[in-house]
Order: structure tokens, then sequence, then C-alpha cells
């Protein structure tokens, strides 16, 4: 009986491979990796043939959607193409000098908090190390991890429903957010239940509206929103013009808002956890040296409270 012969695959294919399934594009990762359109189609059709198998189905509105093989193939070559990038760096000696391209993503309501230090920081100490931020919500955030085209992201806790690795930075302690003439403006703590008739101001986003809602009906609320917005900055100028309260984690040094309203944030009294916000990546995907240097970087900087907590 004839046996099939391996695979003749090479790293250069594999790359090319990974640029595409992230980007979802052969044209968006002939761009990334500085190749023509074609050098990308030939090399993932020569991959298909030598392993038998359809990676893509091409999809004219949508781009590349993967095949069940092309998943398999995406997750095990992203670990493959980790080690051999650790390899490479120990064999010339730079663990010390990261260089490349990494992708970030970056909880929305997060990143003005996180990010403009970290990229400091990582331009301080690795200058050849370039990171390319991708902002999303809790949906989109979890979608860029495990479709491989972030190597890591910078989020709150999603738990332990998805296959992603959790590192604890900092904890985001709840505010309630009024105006500077509300009545609660210079109170020094105080209870959700206080707050009882009071117009509600909500960021209204993916996860954070059942997150906001479920903490106040908890406190024995019925909360009457008078506005919604998807916006962090437009719900703190709302509330500093009156509008209502709302609650938030992130709060910014500055109490003013854009539109120079003026806010006070007050801590809750009540027993409300706090929100846990970390490195995450996916579990199964060994982290590149790029990886490993963004995430020992944001403990460094954030491993305790920074001096603006919260979501």
């Amino acid at each position: 009986m004839a046996r099939l012969g391996r695979p003749d695959m090479t790293l250069v294919q594999l790359r090319y491979f990974v640029a595409a399934a992230t980007r979802r594009s052969m044209t968006e990762a002939s761009l990334d990796l500085h190749v023509a359109q074609s050098a990308v189609s030939t090399a993932i059709a020569q991959l298909e043939r030598s392993l038998g198998v359809q990676l893509f189905v091409r999809q004219r509105s949508k781009g590349l959607a993967l095949t069940d093989a092309g998943e398999q193939l995406l997750r095990d070559t992203q670990s493959l193409l980790a080690q051999v990038d650790e390899m490479t760096d120990a064999v010339r000696g730079q663990h010390h000098d990261v260089r490349g391209t990494l992708r970030l993503a970056c909880f929305t309501t997060i990143a003005p908090f996180v990010l403009p230090r970290l990229i400091s920081r990582v331009e301080q100490e690795h200058p050849d190390l370039r990171v390319e931020i991708i902002e999303a919500d809790a949906d989109g955030t979890i979608e860029l991890l495990l479709s491989g085209a972030v190597e890591g992201a910078i989020a709150y806790d999603f738990g332990d429903v998805h296959d992603l690795a959790f590192d604890h930075l900092y904890d985001a302690p709840p505010h309630v957010i009024v105006s500077a003439e509300h009545r609660f403006a210079h109170r020094k703590r105080l209870k959700l239940a206080e707050l009882a008739g009071e117009d509600l101001v909500l960021l209204d986003l993916a996860h954070s509206r059942d997150y906001f809602l479920g903490m106040l009906r908890d406190a024995g609320l019925d909360p009457h929103i008078r506005y919604s917005s998807r916006s962090y900055e437009t719900v703190r100028s709302l509330v500093a013009r009156g509008h209502g309260y709302s609650v938030l984690n992130h709060i910014p040094q500055s109490p003013r808002t854009y539109d120079g309203g003026e806010l006070r944030a007050i801590p809750i009294q009540n027993a409300v956890a706090s929100l846990e916000v970390g490195f995450v990546r996916v579990k199964d995907v060994r982290p590149t040296a790029r990886a490993r240097v963004i995430a020992s970087l944001a403990r460094e900087l954030f491993g305790t409270p920074p001096v603006a907590p919260g979501r």
C-alpha cells in the first residue's frame, strides 16, 4: 500500500497564510507583508495543493472565510511561528532586542487610560517594536483574539466561557458620576439606593449595559434611562449638563468635559465588585516574544491600580 508523502510546506507560505487568515483578505495581507497580491495568492494555492485541502472559502462581499481545516491550520501555525520567532531570537541573542509589529486590541473605554503610557514605554525600551492598535467593544475584542487578528488585548475579564488566558493588571471600581451642581456633588461616598427617582445616562456598549443595569437593579433601583450613548465622552457631557447621573469605572484626572462642563466622581458605598482589567491572549497559542514584552510592560505600568481607576 502506497504511503502518502509529507506535505512540502515553507515558512513563507505559512506566514502568508496567517496574514491572509487574520486580515480575511489577500489584498490586505499583501499590504501588511509588502509583497504583491499575486505572491500571497500563489503561496496559499501551493499550500492548499500540498495539503490536499481547501483553506479558504472566497466570498465576494465578506472576503475570505476559513474552512474547518483552515481554522485548525491557523491555530497550529500561529504556535509554530511563535516558536520559530523565539528560536531565532535565542540564536541571535536578541532577547532584549524585540522587533517587528504586534497587533494589540484594547477595549475602547480602557484605551485612553492605558495605551499612551504603554506605547511610550515600548518606544523607549524597544524602538524596533511597532504596536498596531485596534480598539473594540467586548464582542469585537473577543472576535479579534479568537480569529488570530491580534496577538493580545487589554480588556476586562471575559470569564471562563472563552479559550482565553487572562493576566490580571488592576481592578477598576465603579463610581457614580454627577454634575458639579448636583445635590450629591460633595458627597465622599454614595449608596446606589439614594439615586432612586434620578434619571440615568447609560453607557450603552455590549456587555457594559447589562453590567451597569444589573448593578443598579441589585441595589433595588428601577433605572429610568433618560439618554444612552455608545460614546464615553457623550455620557460624561450629558451628565455634566444635568441630564442625569451615570456609573462609570475609568475616571479621567480632569473633571472637565469636552464642552466645558464639570463632573464629580463619587465612590460607591455598596459592596459592588470591581471590574478586572488584564492582558488577554488565546490559551492554546504560544505567545511570541513581542506579546511577552507587551504583557510584561503592561504589568510594570499597571500592576497596581492606576491614578485614574475605572471603566
